[in-house]
């Protein structure tokens, strides 16, 4: 897909730096310090420590996210749970015909995305959608179906507190290289890249929030804006429109690359999923 691309200073303009929010809180859910702050992964060059989004919020919706009471990304779990041991497709199974219990997959969230058996790489949504399709021989979700939220935020939450790990060599490090490439390739109207706000003004403010380091292992997040839980891709889509750039579809080849960068340079960051943010 061609991406208008023209050069302008307008983007310079619209950052403004502010003092960065409290780095030194801690994340503690359920009485776990989730790790919010690591060093930098090797493969990040301009980067000494890694930051989750959760660092950047106000004090009141950190708040939301330390309770699962009154995380209202749990209420989509809850659903989740419902749906789990629902019967759908030809096939007469549910995803309790498999996996029995949803901490069985726990660990999976970490490693997403990730290559499957035939060289492609696939965001949690493709295996989602593969068993519903495969295994249950149901229809597949779509990628920001109600249903879809719902079971990745399930699925998230049972890594809860592990370290994002994903795999970026062997059959995964052309698509990494990918994902790199983009993350710093100007595009839009606004001729910028994720490099120039999530790197390089992290911690500034743009518009009338912090800029954080667009770490994504807080994701499906709540986002209070959308009043509702959100994908990566979702994000990535908005951001682009920010730009004025024309975005790829969610679950594209290109976003599903630029998603396994950005779980990269999360390295040892915890899963948080579902996250709240602003």
């Amino acid at each position: 897909m061609k991406i208008r691309t023209i050069t302008t200073a307008l983007a310079a303009a619209v950052l403004a730096s502010v003092a960065p929010a409290d780095e030194d809180a801690d994340l503690v859910v359920e009485g776990e310090t989730l790790i919010t702050r690591a060093p930098a992964p090797a493969h990040v060059e301009n980067l000494t420590e890694v930051l989750s989004g959760w660092l950047f919020r106000s004090d009141e919706t950190q708040a939301l996210q330390t309770d699962d009471f009154d995380n209202p990304g749990m209420i989509f779990v809850d659903q989740a749970l419902d749906t789990w041991d629902e019967v759908d497709g030809a096939a007469g199974k549910a995803c309790a015909s498999c996996h029995e219990d949803p901490s069985s997959l726990a660990g999976v969230r970490t490693t997403m995305p990730k290559v499957n058996e035939d060289g492609e790489l696939w965001a949690m949504e493709d295996y989602v959608n593969d068993c519903r399709t495969t295994r249950m021989e149901a229809e597949p979700w779509k990628w920001e179906s109600q249903d879809m939220l719902n079971m990745t935020a399930l699925v998230s939450l049972q890594s809860r507190g592990m370290p994002m790990n994903v795999a970026i060599d062997g059959p995964a490090q052309s698509y990494w290289e990918q994902g790199k490439e983009m993350y710093y390739t100007r595009y839009g109207q606004l001729d910028m890249a994720c490099a120039n706000c999530h790197e390089d003004n992290y911690g500034n403010m743009i518009r009338a929030d912090h800029l954080s380091q667009g770490q994504i292992n807080g994701f499906p997040v709540y986002r209070l804006k959308w009043a509702g839980l959100g994908s990566i891709h979702r994000r990535f889509k908005g951001c682009m429109e920010n730009i004025r750039a024309e975005p790829f579809k969610r679950g594209s080849d290109e976003f599903t690359a630029l998603e396994l960068y950005l779980a990269s340079r999360g390295e040892g960051l915890s899963v948080e999923g579902p996250s709240v943010r602003n």
